[in-house]
């Protein structure tokens, strides 16, 4: 399941872990979370050990998990509609400029 690796890396930062100490009192192997934490991917028995070691609810480590995704969509939709606007725009200033430039400047 995917995970807040950020609010695993802030809270485990927090109380002045290292990885290999909060593998220790969590139970987990290094590996896990060094996976956690770079993947941010989890078991279901990974989470409830996380939370509970960390203080968080899983709502708070999922819900992150969750915000950081939909973050990541709403980027690729603006990079993907901010070319369009600009041709739009160029192309709206264009055409208010030609028909300036005929009311006005050809009389």
């Amino acid at each position: 399941m995917e995970v807040s690796s950020e609010k695993v890396r802030q809270a485990r930062m927090a109380r002045g872990w290292t990885q290999q100490q909060l593998a220790e009192v969590a139970d987990l192997s290094l590996r896990t979370v060094q996976r956690v934490e770079n993947q941010s991917v989890a078991s279901n028995e990974t989470v409830s050990a996380l939370c509970a070691v960390l203080e968080l609810s899983r709502s708070e480590l999922l819900a992150m998990a969750l915000n950081e995704a939909q973050s990541q969509v709403a980027h690729r939709r603006m990079n993907r509609l901010v070319p369009i606007a600009v041709l739009v725009g160029a192309a709206l200033g264009s055409g208010i400029t030609v028909f300036l430039m005929s009311v006005v400047g050809g009389g």
